[in-house]
């Protein structure tokens, strides 16, 4: 639908009148008056009830929240490591957590803040 007048420029007078026109004349929305406007109330202020069911009902929209959530970390693993794992296809960061969760399990992996990191072949020696 093509608009007659144009947001990109002022109307000029005729359209304006036209406007005006066209508004007068809609009864089902007659403009509001200079009294009407300052009485006017906030939604939530005129239909309490309404605006707690509409709150209610967009708080359950989006996804649904999970009891155990995954937590973001942030890690620095070598490309060639980081390479096999995409090289496999989507969701390379899921097994990725898969094989360490199960190295956890296997009592592989213990988890010990005094612990020394395992020598590695990959491992760059430390700088003296």
């Amino acid at each position: 639908m093509t608009s007659k007048f144009s947001s990109k420029r002022p109307l000029t007078q005729e359209e304006e009148a036209e406007v005006q026109k066209m508004i007068s004349a809609d009864p089902d929305n007659p403009e509001l008056t200079d009294d009407q406007i300052a009485n006017a109330k906030p939604f939530a202020e005129a239909f309490p009830g309404m605006a707690r069911a509409m709150e209610r009902e967009i708080a359950k929209r989006g996804r649904p929240r999970v009891e155990s959530p995954k937590e973001a970390v942030t890690i620095r693993l070598d490309p060639d490591v980081v390479a096999a794992y995409r090289e496999r296809g989507p969701e390379w960061r899921a097994r990725m957590a898969d094989v360490v969760a199960q190295a956890l399990d296997g009592g592989e992996i213990i988890v010990n803040a005094k612990m020394e990191p395992k020598e590695h072949p990959r491992r760059r020696k430390a700088r003296a």
